[in-house]
């Protein structure tokens, strides 16, 4: 019978059994208010560097609460090292970006700003509460980091020459996205580039054909909205040369 509790909370404090850690006013909330758990309760609290604990609900103060870890369930899995990279787009589509791409195992997102790039204002605390919850629902152990966005020139201007930026181009002139990745398998780090909704101009193009680092890859026949591009590379690469070639572990 498995001991995994049905709620997972993710925890930036250190957790170590026998130490309670405090519950912040949201997830005290949650499970007093929402949840309805009384003081006893197993929850399970997640971090990548402790991995995941089934911890017991302790009250703490008037309407605090504090978990209290007791057994390992899991230890940190070393999850790839992907990035993705895509221009801004309009806040409902972003949100479901944000989560989905956090469900598919992303190690960090970050918007670039393009030249067809329409403006949007970027809330990261939002953002990053929705990759939290999509992390606690999803059995990751870790969360993605959300960056704050940078001009495209920039970000390449200081790009490590160990991580391989796979471009996703709709314009038809990239070998086809499995055949590229099936070279890629057991790379250490990777980023994922997807272009703005128009696509990126040619002048774009040309610059990141240039760079050693870069694969240009495409997505099939048909042109697909940003936010679907994303999850479709990102299913794609981790199915052929990321984190899918594992088993889930129990």
């Amino acid at each position: 019978m498995s001991e995994r509790a049905a709620t997972r909370l993710y925890m930036t404090e250190p957790l170590t059994p026998g130490t309670a850690v405090a519950l912040n006013a949201s997830q005290a909330h949650r499970l007093r208010n929402v949840l309805r758990l009384a003081s006893g309760a197993m929850v399970a609290a997640f971090n990548a560097r402790d991995g995941e604990w089934l911890c017991r609900l302790t009250e703490q103060g008037r309407r605090g609460g504090a978990l209290v870890p007791e057994k390992r369930l899991r230890t940190t899995d070393g999850e790839p090292d992907l990035w993705l990279m895509f221009a801004p787009i309009k806040r409902a589509r972003l949100d479901w970006l944000v989560e989905k791409a956090t469900e598919l195992g992303a190690a960090a997102l970050v918007p670039v700003w393009t030249a067809r790039t329409q403006p949007e204002r970027l809330n990261r605390e939002r953002l990053r509460a929705l990759a939290i919850a999509a992390a606690e629902q999803s059995d990751r152990l870790s969360v993605p980091e959300v960056r704050a966005p940078e001009p495209l020139e920039k970000l390449l201007a200081v790009w490590p020459a160990e991580r391989r930026l796979i471009v996703c181009d709709e314009t038809g002139g990239g070998t086809p996205i499995g055949a590229a990745l099936e070279g890629l398998a057991g790379t250490a780090s990777a980023a994922l580039l997807i272009g703005p909704e128009g696509g990126f101009t040619e002048t774009e193009l040309d610059a990141l054909g240039k760079l050693p680092i870069v694969t240009r890859v495409g997505l099939g026949p048909r042109v697909l909205r940003a936010e679907t591009a994303a999850l479709a590379a990102l299913a794609v690469f981790q199915a052929i040369a990321g984190g899918w070639r594992r088993a889930r572990p129990r």
